[in-house]
């Protein structure tokens, strides 16, 4: 069955994202560390969270696997890719792992 794991960078008062960075370096390092296994990725970056509010995360990254043995062998090279994190963002992002519906 199909999995997926979604990345979750929520906005708050006090957080800070450099989306320029994100795209470019982190997601080469997705790419590099973990995309051998990903068989779908998109991200989503925040503009609003409903007419005239301000969205409620800087970006969602969601990334799609063919079953739960890839992602497992997925986030056990996510090493590099974690600790990449407080370059771009001192958020702590939620993860969300879970099963596609057809």
């Amino acid at each position: 069955m199909p999995m997926t794991l979604q990345v979750l960078y929520p906005v708050s008062d006090d957080t800070t994202f450099d989306d320029a960075y994100y795209q470019s370096s982190h997601m080469d390092l997705v790419s590099e560390h973990m995309g051998a296994h990903i068989q779908s990725q998109v991200v989503t970056k925040g503009l609003a969270g409903g007419p005239d509010t301000p969205p409620g995360f800087h970006a969602i990254a969601t990334f799609v696997f063919a079953d739960q043995a890839a992602l497992d062998t997925t986030l056990a090279s996510a090493g590099p890719v974690l600790a990449d994190l407080p370059n771009f963002t001192n958020i702590t992002p939620t993860m969300l792992i879970g099963q596609t519906y057809d």
